[in-house]
């Protein structure tokens, strides 16, 4: 069994080799202390592999899983697939941070590589900005209140284009009489 937390010394030992991954991690704890409306988190499926050299430890990983968070309109439980492709590169020489077309990437904190925050992050990206339970998507099931409903695009189009401007209401009465 394969773990996410290397030593650069152990990551060094695997220079220009490749070495695969194919772990299932349980990361529900961490994410919900970073965001309290993910609900749940099944375990997060990691595969890959990463490249070694001199510089740097390169990550090929996919993640999939499925994420637990609140219906934006009825807050019921509705569960959200999870499937991200990345590639996150770790500097294993402090020194060294030419790594020329690597726009971003981390460093080994106290000569450890650790890749279950950046899988956090990179699953906290993923969350969506409205998530809908399939009653929610039903347009019959809009909430309303007292002088206040909820209404789909077409809904407020179709009113949009009905409604009278009221600062011109008293044309309107005017091309009234002249039809007549």
């Amino acid at each position: 069994m394969i773990s996410l937390k290397w030593t650069v010394i152990e990551l060094q030992k695997l220079r220009d080799s490749e070495l695969k991954m194919d772990e299932m991690i349980d990361v529900t704890k961490g994410l919900q202390q970073k965001d309290p409306e993910i609900r749940d988190m099944s375990l997060v499926h990691v595969t890959g592999r990463v490249d070694v050299d001199s510089q740097k430890a390169t990550f090929h990983i996919r993640l999939s899983g499925t994420m637990t968070l609140p219906c934006s309109r009825t807050l019921v439980d509705v569960d959200y697939p999870i499937d991200v492709n990345s590639i996150e590169t770790f500097l294993l020489n402090p020194q060294v941070n030419d790594l020329g077309e690597a726009d971003h990437y981390y460093e080994a904190e106290a000569g450890i590589v650790d890749l279950v925050p950046v899988i956090e992050e990179l699953l906290l990206l993923e969350i969506p900005l409205q998530v809908l339970c399939e009653d929610a998507l039903k347009a019959d099931s809009l909430p309303q209140g007292n002088g206040w409903e909820v209404m789909t695009e077409a809904q407020l189009k179709n009113e949009q284009e009905n409604k009278v401007d009221p600062r011109l209401a008293g044309l309107a009465d005017l091309f009234k009489s002249d039809k007549e």
